[in-house]
């Protein structure tokens, strides 16, 4: 993932001693908690789906598909690039320009 698009999932503490170090390849170090970050997700069912992207030792990329339970999770957040996203004022073009 580059960073701009995608969904970062954050998880309760409880689920992550229990996943334990099943989990940690998967985790992403940063400012605030750990998480997961996944290209897509699938909140459909009991279990919590994402895609993220990976590299075998060969340096190929792989898809990767995590399933963990939806109570294990906390909190997921998009991380979009796009300015459309969100609930406040968009500033709209003017009538007649282009």
């Amino acid at each position: 993932m580059n960073g701009s698009e995608g969904y970062a999932v954050f998880f309760f503490p409880q689920a992550l001693e229990a996943l334990g170090e099943a989990i940690k390849p998967y985790l992403a170090q940063g400012p605030g908690e750990p998480h997961v970050l996944c290209r897509e997700i699938d909140t459909a069912g009991a279990l919590i789906e994402m895609t993220l992207e990976g590299q075998t030792p060969e340096g190929r990329t792989v898809q990767i598909e995590l399933m963990v339970p939806g109570q294990m999770v906390r909190m997921i957040v998009s991380a979009r690039s796009d300015g459309a996203f969100g609930f406040g004022p968009r500033a709209t073009p003017a009538v007649g320009t282009t």
